[in-house]
């Protein structure tokens, strides 16, 4: 930003010529005149935001606001596609949208800028100017030549606390100016090289090893870390939507977490029944199986615990039930926030919602990231059972297969034809346990098997 305020700084003096004659008439020390430099922005650069905790970078959806059209502060002027949602974004100042830099369809990292805007339409050429500066890859920004005559060039500016902390120990040790050494990392970051660089020292050349005898080669290892495999012989390389690169990176961060699996058989006949009286009434099975949930959660407060720094339990005051969705391209997990202190009928409303906004990729933030368990329900496929991937951030996810006639025996030894269905849960084994999660599901089944308490 220093580079781009650099060409609208404005300097003025401060009033007081009459005073000074005045005083120097009655022989009083003329004192020194000050100079106070006003800094004024008149080119501001709209910056790719961070929509979510996970997105890394964005992609245009499309432009609200044109090139040449006037904006005030808080209008939307694009629309970015995150990891989770499409979401306006809006401006901070008033100005012109003097160029857009990444176009619709284009991505950007989080924090690069998108477009500039200026301040008047003295300003708009000036923005442009420092479009293209930026589209040549130019780190510094030219002034308009009238703007070379009037006013000298303000000095670079100091790179002092934008430095590496190793540039900083090594310039130290070296005893070489940092404010002097001019940046190569990002966004004009000094680095260690270019500390070195200006004291002098040659960098050491880079050490190849000889290449090993064909024989000797290691035959390629495909599940080595950052290993890319050649693409199939007349297969189509399709890369990642911005969603599904960041499902990939979820489920690489989840390998990291200890996790164990627990599965528990309940009969559903009485859930059956009481589906079938609130169905009409826009209750799905998921809506009862949350309730459920978070009704057992509430007396194992473990399971909607976390682990975050990997010294310490996260216990949560809310019972945020995330509900996996399968959309095209990706995996959502809109969350019902406090679905404890909810009815049914009120989750269900809540969840109809929640749902068309997911497929609409409308969600806000807080209605994607904020769970503390998540259920992923894939009964109406007529799985019968499966293993989840725990999310980041969480302590346990279940798994819920469909509700199948089984043959089962009570304790009698007489046999019977009910409904049948299993659960398997997920969890983080730092701070759940097996004992724990046995206990969870021992209620959660009782709850299923005697669903009374669900319409209370």
């Amino acid at each position: 930003m220093a580079s781009l305020a650099s060409p609208s700084l404005s300097f003025h003096t401060v009033p007081g010529r009459a005073r000074l004659g005045l005083a120097a008439a009655a022989g009083v020390p003329r004192p020194r005149r000050r100079t106070v430099a006003v800094v004024r922005a008149k080119v501001r650069e709209i910056f790719m935001p961070a929509l979510s905790s996970t997105m890394t970078e964005g992609k245009i959806v499309s432009w609200t606001a044109a090139e040449g059209d006037r904006v005030a502060k808080g209008d939307p002027v694009v629309v970015v596609e995150s990891d989770k949602a499409d979401m306006d974004v809006e401006t901070f100042h008033d100005g012109i949208v003097a160029a857009v830099l990444v176009p619709a369809g284009g991505t950007a990292p989080v924090g690069a800028p998108i477009a500039l805007l200026a301040e008047s339409e003295e300003e708009v050429a000036l923005a442009r100017a420092r479009a293209q500066s930026l589209s040549q890859g130019q780190s510094q920004e030219q002034p308009p030549p009238h703007a070379a005559a009037a006013t000298p060039a303000p000095p670079p500016p100091a790179t002092k606390g934008v430095a590496t902390p190793y540039a900083k120990k090594l310039a130290k040790q070296h005893r070489v100016d940092i404010t002097a050494v001019v940046g190569t990392g990002p966004h004009g970051r000094v680095t260690a090289a270019d500390v070195e660089a200006a004291a002098g020292i040659k960098p050491k050349p880079k050490v190849t090893p000889p290449p090993l005898p064909a024989a000797a080669v290691p035959p390629a290892t495909p599940m080595a870390s950052g290993a890319v495999l050649p693409p199939l012989p007349g297969g189509r390389v399709v890369p990642f939507t911005t969603m599904q690169a960041a499902v990939s990176r979820n489920m690489v961060e989840s390998l990291s977490v200890p996790t164990f699996r627990v599965g528990y058989s309940m009969i559903t006949d009485k859930l059956d029944a009481l589906y079938e009286k609130v169905k009409s009434k826009g209750v799905t099975k998921t809506v009862l199986l949350v309730k459920a949930a978070a009704m057992a959660l509430t007396q194992h407060p473990v399971v909607n615990a976390s682990c975050r720094d990997g010294k310490s339990f996260s216990y949560s005051t809310n019972v945020n039930i995330g509900v996996a969705v399968a959309l095209e391209g990706g995996l959502l997990t809109p969350v019902l926030e406090d679905a404890d202190k909810l009815d049914i009928y009120l989750l269900a409303q809540k969840w109809r919602v929640l749902l068309k906004k997911a497929r609409t990729k409308q969600l806000q933030p807080n209605e994607y990231n904020s769970g503390t368990f998540t259920l992923s329900n894939l009964g109406m496929f007529g799985v019968d059972r499966f293993d989840a991937i725990l999310p980041a951030g969480q302590g346990a996810i279940m798994a819920v297969g469909a509700s199948k006639p089984t043959v089962v025996a009570d304790k009698d030894g007489f046999f019977s034809i009910k409904s049948e269905m299993l659960v398997n849960v997920t969890a983080d084994h730092r701070i759940i346990y097996s004992a724990d999660l046995a206990a969870f599901l021992q209620t959660f089944a009782k709850i299923v098997e005697d669903p009374a308490c669900l319409t209370l």
